[in-house]
C-alpha cells in the first residue's frame, strides 16, 4: 500500500521550502515529489513524532531512480545534497515493517538558498547600519522559527509518550486491583474452610 503526493511549495525568491506533518498508517508507504533544477542545494529533514518505537524508513531518489539517501528505522535525520540533474526528485517514507502501529511523521524539505534580504545586498559597497541590523534581525528570526519548530515537535513527542505511559499505568492499576480482589476473596474462602465444622459420619455395623 503506498501513495504519492506532489508538493505544493511556498516560493520566496530563490528558496522553496516544504513542511508537512502527516499520518503514516501501518503497512503503508507515502512518497513525495519535487521538481529541482541542476546545481540546487537541497536539505531533507524528518522526525517521527508519534507511534511505536518512533522510527520509519526513508528513501530519496533522483530523476533516474538512483538512490541518494536510504535509512532504515530512523527516528530522525537530516540529509543535504546538490541536484546533479534537472527533473523530479522523489522521497518516500515507509512504515511497511509495522503491523499494527500508525506513525505521525514531520518533514522539512528545503530547495535552494535564502534570497538576499535587500535586492542589492550583494553589491560591492558595505551595507548601512540600518541594513546590517535588519539582516541580523532576519537571521535571528529564522533561528527562532527553527527552534520553535523543533520545540513543538519535542513537545508533541513528549506528550505522546506521556499519554502512552499514562494508559499503561492505568491498565496496570486495573489489573493489580483485579488480582488483589481475587486474592482477597480466595483468602476469605480458604480461612472460612479452616474454621467450618466438619460433619462426621458414623457407620454402624450390624451383626
Amino acid at each position: 500500500m503506498w501513495s504519492g503526493f506532489l508538493l505544493l511549495p511556498l516560493m520566496f525568491g530563490w528558496i522553496c521550502a516544504s513542511e508537512l506533518t502527516f499520518e503514516l498508517p501501518d503497512n503503508a508507504k507515502q512518497c513525495f515529489y519535487e521538481d529541482i533544477i541542476i546545481g540546487t542545494k537541497c536539505t531533507l529533514e524528518f522526525q517521527v513524532v508519534t507511534g511505536g518505537h518512533y522510527d520509519v524508513d526513508c528513501r530519496l531518489e533522483d530523476p533516474d531512480g538512483t538512490v541518494l539517501y536510504k535509512e532504515m528505522k530512523k527516528q530522525y535525520d537530516s540529509f543535504t545534497f546538490t541536484a546533479s540533474r534537472n527533473g523530479t526528485y522523489k522521497f518516500c517514507f515507509s512504515n511497511e515493517f509495522s503491523t499494527f502501529t500508525h506513525k505521525t511523521v514531520y518533514f522539512d524539505f528545503q530547495v535552494g538558498d535564502d534570497p538576499p534580504l535587500f535586492p542589492n545586498e550583494n553589491r560591492v559597497t558595505a551595507l548601512t547600519q540600518m541594513e546590517s541590523a535588519c539582516v541580523s534581525i532576519h537571521e535571528a528570526l529564522k533561528s527562532v522559527i527553527d527552534y520553535q519548530t523543533h520545540f513543538r515537535l519535542r513537545e508533541a513527542q513528549g506528550r505522546s509518550r506521556a499519554e502512552d505511559l499514562n494508559t499503561r499505568v492505568a491498565f496496570w492499576s486495573i489489573g493489580e486491583a483485579f488480582i488483589l480482589l481475587v486474592v482477597s476473596i480466595s483468602q476469605v474462602v480458604l480461612l472460612r474452610s479452616f474454621f467450618s465444622d466438619k460433619k462426621t459420619t458414623t457407620t454402624r455395623v450390624g451383626s
